[in-house]
């Protein structure tokens, strides 16, 4: 993440001094702040490798980790399959390297470093997170769906809600217009990601009702605990991210910049994914056998 952090740092102080034109659709106080916000999440980004992999990680309090590693983990492990398609579609809406994040004439180089950090950081995710709570709590993923653990309540009503938003994306992946006001601009590349988006709605759903309800018992708890982790914090970090761009285009209606999907439409699908990504986390939480953070 560091190349990406650094490339940020240069677009800010570009844009502060005049040697670097801003984004499409934005002025230089939102460039600025943007991409100050990206940079912030970055250094997070950097933070949380670390202590991943550093001793001092295991007495840091475990609490703002887990929530950071959740939403890192929600943001890139998710996509990874599509991050290795995407230099052959293009960048998407809503991507780290769109027009939401990207800059006005980003070099080749400039996007390989960018392209190569997500993915990086993508996989150091998915190989150190787990052997971090392995060793840190051993007990979240031990045992089998029927050795215990309790219901959580209203995980019925967030699983229908992932439903529901996996739904329509998958609706729009398949060529569904309704909820689309600028079909012009659907690419190959929107397409895959709210086909990649519906599919992990779904697939959250299904792995935290069946830790909820303990069923199949004689499923290994890790299997469901980690595709809900991985699912709903993909509905709560990327749908966090594009409500705030969606917001602000409609408030800011810039003439320049626009999303295919009804702003309104996107609005709602947004924050119900977010509630829904927040509630199945704390469904999973809630399903574990006695435990809480040190």
């Amino acid at each position: 993440m560091t190349p990406y952090l650094l490339i940020k740092v240069s677009w800010v102080a570009g844009a502060l001094l005049g040697l670097l034109p801003v984004g499409a659709g934005f002025g230089k106080a939102e460039w600025v702040v943007l991409n100050s916000a990206t940079i912030g999440m970055a250094a997070v980004g950097i933070v949380v490798a670390l202590a991943l992999v550093r001793p001092w990680g295991m007495r840091i309090p475990g609490a703002p980790l887990a929530f950071c590693a959740w939403v890192g983990t929600g943001f890139l492990v998710p996509v990874l399959p599509y991050a290795v398609l995407s230099w052959l579609l293009g960048p998407a809406e809503g991507s780290p390297e769109a027009r939401s994040d990207a800059g006005p004439s980003m070099p080749v180089w400039e996007a390989a470093l960018v392209q190569s950090g997500f993915v990086g950081m993508g996989l150091g995710l998915a190989i150190a997170l787990p052997a971090y709570l392995r060793r840190r709590w051993p007990d979240v993923f031990a045992g089998r769906l029927g050795d215990g653990g309790r219901s959580s309540r209203g995980a019925s009503a967030v699983a229908v809600v992932a439903v529901v938003v996996g739904s329509i994306w998958l609706y729009w992946a398949a060529g569904g217009t309704a909820g689309v006001d600028r079909r012009g601009e659907r690419d190959p590349a929107w397409y895959a990601l709210s086909a990649v988006f519906g599919t992990w709605a779904y697939v959250a759903s299904g792995a935290t009702w069946a830790a909820v309800r303990g069923r199949p018992a004689h499923l290994p708890r890790w299997g469901p605990m980690m595709l809900g982790w991985l699912g709903s914090g993909s509905l709560f970090a990327w749908s966090g991210w594009k409500l705030a761009f969606t917001l602000y285009l409609a408030l800011a209606q810039p003439a320049d910049a626009s999303l295919p999907e009804n702003l309104a439409v996107a609005a709602v699908l947004h924050l119900a994914a977010v509630a829904a990504g927040a509630g199945m986390l704390r469904a999973l939480l809630r399903t574990r056998p006695v435990y809480s953070y040190p």
